[in-house]
């Protein structure tokens, strides 16, 4: 089984982005699983969202602590948030930033695997919008592999209906702009 915990702010997509990944899983023939965290949070307060995914049904209901990859959203949480928090030593950080290897791996202390994008750059390109999900979670599977870009793409007509296709392109850019560092 894979765990996946998403950092964002609220409004920004990462529950939506959360439940785009099960829905391609569970499309391919996965199991999977997604949830959010939050409380009483306004738009723009820090947000956690969760997905499992797995090729046998899944039975824990709890909370994701020890996640195998991270995918953080606003690329200012890394400096309010541990976003690395429990991220399992073989795990992989994705990351929306403009920032260099160096300095995210002195703001974040972690040594491991990571995926960088300047999702922020790509979303208002593309869709006029800072509204980076879509586009991270070109990054993610850039990165994992764990869903089939086809399967997320489909994911993505059933939820935008007519704006897929601009998120189709955010999507496919950041498969194409990722910086993958291990």
């Amino acid at each position: 089984m894979i765990e996946v915990r998403l950092h964002g702010r609220g409004g920004q997509g990462a529950v939506t982005s959360a439940e785009l990944i099960a829905v391609a899983a569970i499309n391919q023939g996965k199991y999977a699983q997604a949830f959010p965290s939050f409380g009483p949070e306004r738009r723009g307060a820090p947000v956690q969202a969760f997905v499992r995914v797995s090729e046998h049904p899944i039975r824990t209901r709890e909370k994701i602590y020890f996640p195998d990859v991270v995918l953080v959203l606003d690329p200012s949480l890394p400096s309010i948030v541990k976003v690395t928090s429990g991220l399992k030593e073989d795990g992989w950080v994705i990351l929306n930033s403009h920032k260099s290897e160096k300095e995210l791996r002195e703001m974040l202390g972690w040594q491991g695997k990571m995926a960088v994008v300047d999702a922020t750059k790509i979303a208002l390109e593309e869709l006029g919008l800072p509204i980076t999900n879509t586009t991270m979670l070109g990054a993610f599977l850039a990165a994992t592999g764990l869903v089939d870009q086809g399967y997320l793409e489909e994911a993505l007509e059933e939820r935008f209906g007519r704006l897929a296709e601009k998120n189709k392109k955010a999507l496919a850019r950041a498969i194409k702009e990722i910086k993958i560092y291990q």
